[in-house]
Formats: structure tokens, sequence, C-alpha cells
């Protein structure tokens, strides 16, 4: 019989949500714009053999071309200070963000100083708040004229990534805004993978060599922002949102395990062995489990699926914060969720990833925060705006009407209470 017990996070443990700008702000003018406008209509016609999986209220949504306009998305950029009140009222004390470089560098060498002053008034709000905001400096999105001249295939892109880092940050210094937790890249090795392997996402290359060049220039963009921001602010924490799966072998046999192992080496370590000298924390961002076998992935049709189709497995957090605790650094749960239109199971997953958290911390795992992907319905990169993310429900029917889900309220439930209760396996 399992036993049931209670367990209180520390005290300054940081509870929030996330977001990225081009999913939730609006109005938005960056690579990715440009690719939906052209996409729009095949990514339309391809939903039902993609997602065959989806009840009729989503493959109507999926089988529409605006469906992958982000337009307006949940206006975020106009409707902050509403979406911190929530929050506030949530009993959240931390929000991770982007920065959308394509609004501060619209043209090469070109600054807009009021695009800054606009994220620097969102802090403010934020500190008004007693919220602490987590900073992402690059969420998948680049100016148009970047892309244009290569992207991160391009030789000086680490040296402009770089440039737009400092711009930001003397941003920041000029506002004198006490800030303490940057994260420089989110999920780099997903970005190479989708955009340069697999060719699903702009520039959709398939081209090894052209994705090896993206991963070492991305690599050095973060070691060129990381010494950037420890130059300009030496009192913060920068840091990396890594994408890890929990890979398990299917039925444990020997050559599953070997595969297991080169796989979660390959996706889970690799990047990161490059990094973590220059990661004063690791942020971890967990979806998923895979089942894996020496020639190929596994489905295990017993287990609850999210609306996306992926396995829903909460304990295979606690697997990988065990396997980063190795490298001593402090930990933050910079993404985790699970596409859930009608909220039947985003409340019982919250519950049981908190106590897999609380089960690794009580191991001697030093996580720091939680933040919940994501604070709003946002706009799901090539899915559109049918994969409902949201902890507050976004009705694109009705102006954009908010409303906070029974999940929402759970997971404030236990902020309040400060712990969450779960069972010893």
């Amino acid at each position: 019989m399992n036993e049931e017990y209670d367990f209180h996070f520390p005290k300054n443990f940081l509870w929030g949500a996330s977001t990225s700008a081009h999913q939730v702000e609006g109005d938005n003018h960056n690579q990715w714009t440009q690719w939906e406008q052209k996409n729009a209509v095949r990514l339309a016609q391809e939903a039902p053999q993609k997602f065959p999986f989806l009840p009729e209220k989503l493959r109507q949504e999926a089988t529409g071309p605006q469906n992958y306009i982000s337009g307006k998305a949940c206006d975020h950029f106009r409707r902050y200070r509403e979406d911190f009140d929530l929050m506030k009222s949530l009993g959240m004390n931390a929000y991770r963000f982007s920065i959308e470089w394509s609004r501060i560098e619209p043209e090469k060498g070109v600054f807009d100083a009021e695009a800054l002053r606009h994220y620097c008034e969102m802090i403010r709000e934020l500190h008004t708040r007693n919220i602490e905001p987590l900073i992402t400096l690059w969420h998948w999105t680049v100016p148009c004229w970047f892309f244009a001249a290569g992207d991160f295939t391009a030789e000086n892109s680490a040296k402009l990534f770089a440039r737009y880092t400092e711009y930001v940050l003397r941003g920041f210094q000029k506002e004198k805004l006490a800030l303490k937790l940057f994260i420089t890249l989110n999920e780099p090795e997903v970005y190479v993978a989708n955009s340069y392997l697999r060719g699903e996402w702009p520039p959709q290359q398939r081209n090894f060599f052209a994705a090896r060049k993206v991963r070492q220039n991305l690599l050095a963009a973060h070691h060129a922002a990381y010494e950037m921001i420890k130059s300009m602010v030496p009192e913060a924490q920068v840091g990396i949102a890594h994408a890890l799966a929990y890979m398990e072998p299917y039925k444990h046999t020997f050559l599953n395990r070997m595969a297991a192992k080169i796989a979660e080496y390959f996706w889970n370590e690799s990047f990161l062995r490059h990094t973590v000298h220059t990661e004063d924390f690791l942020g971890l961002n967990y979806y998923f489990r895979t089942l894996i076998s020496w020639h190929g992935t596994k489905h295990d049709a017993t287990r609850p699926r999210s609306d996306l189709n992926w396995e829903l497995h909460p304990k295979g957090i606690e697997f990988l914060l065990r396997l980063l605790k190795k490298y001593e650094k402090p930990i933050y749960i910079t993404e985790n969720g699970l596409a859930d239109y009608d909220d039947s199971r985003r409340g019982e997953y919250i519950e049981k990833v908190l106590a897999a958290l609380a089960r690794a911390i009580q191991a001697g795992v030093p996580v720091r925060g939680y933040l919940h992907w994501s604070l709003l319905d946002n706009f799901e990169w090539d899915k559109g705006f049918w994969a409902r993310f949201g902890l507050i429900e976004i009705d694109h029917t009705k102006n954009l009407e908010r409303r906070v889900r029974p999940s929402a309220l759970k997971y404030a439930e236990i902020i309040r209470k400060g712990g969450v209760s779960g069972q010893q396996f």
C-alpha cells in the first residue's frame, strides 16, 4: 500500500507561469509571421492526417487556415496589466516571459527605444505586484532582416545576438531595474531539430551541416550573452531553458536500455555539457516520456495523453531532476504543462507533477521554482490556437475574454498552502 505524505516547499520557492512573446503578445513582425502567412492553408489541409485523434470541436479549428495566423494572439502586449492582476490573484510570485527581438531591433542596427520602454514598464508592473521576472532573450523568433541574412547559420549571428543583449541590458540599467534571472535561449535543441533537421519550421531545411552550424552558433550566442550579462549585471543569475525528455527503455531489454542511454545522451545532455560551465542555474522544460527500443520509439496505449497526443507521465520529471542533480546547479522548472482544451486533466496533472517535484527536493535536488506552461491559451507555433495550454482560457470568439480555469484555482490552492500531498512509490 502506498504511503500518503504532505510536503511543504521552501519558503522562497518561486511559483508562477511562463509565456513567450510571439505566442501571446500579438501584432509581431518576425520570421514566424512571414512563415505563417505562406503556410496557413497548407497546415490546415494537413491537419486531419497529422491529428486524426482530435475531437470534432478541435478538428474544426485545426482545419481552418486562420487558426495558423498569430494575429493579435492574446493581445498580451496591451493587456499585460490585466493578466498580471490575474496572476497575483492566483498567488503567483514569478513570471517567465520573452523579449521580442524583432520589436527591439526591427532593422539591422536600428533600435526601438519605445519598444524597450514597454518591456521596462512590464517589469515595473511585475515588481509592483511582487512577482519576480524571469526574462528570456530568445524564444525562437528573430527579426526578418536577421533571418534573411542566414539566421543562426550566419558567421556573425552570435555577435549580433550579443549586441541585442547589450542594448536590452543598457535599457534596463537606464531605467534602474533590478533583475535577477535571465534565460539566454529557449530550447535550442528543439529549434535545431525542427527548423534544420526535420524541416517542419522556418526555414524548413533538412540539412545536417546547416543544423550543425546553427547548433554551434547558438552555443556561441549563449556564451556571448552570458559574458555580456555577467559583465554588466554581475549579481544576475543566467541559464538556458533546456527541453529534456524522460527516455525509458521499452520492456527494459538490454538492447533497449542501451538505445535509451544513447538517446538520453544526445537529446538531454550533449548540448547541456557544452553550456553548463556558463550557466548559473539550469532551466528544465518537461512535457513527456519517450519509450525507446533499439529500432525506434514505442507507444503506451494505457497511458493518458494530452490533446497533442503527448503521453502524460508526471513521475518522469523526478527522473530528469535526479539526472540534473550531478551538475550541482540550482534548477527551475521553466516549462511544464499540457494541451487540455476542456481542462479535464490539467489540475490532477499539476498535482502529480508537484508531488514528483517534492520527492526530488527531498532527495536533495536543488529545485528553486516551478513555472507552468502556459499562463494563457497561446499560439502554439505550427499547431496554431487549437492546442489549449493556458491556466487562463482565452476566448477568441469574444474579444479575447479571459477566464480562470478550475485547474488554475487548484494550482492557486497548492501555492496558498505552500505544499502538496503525494505518494511514496
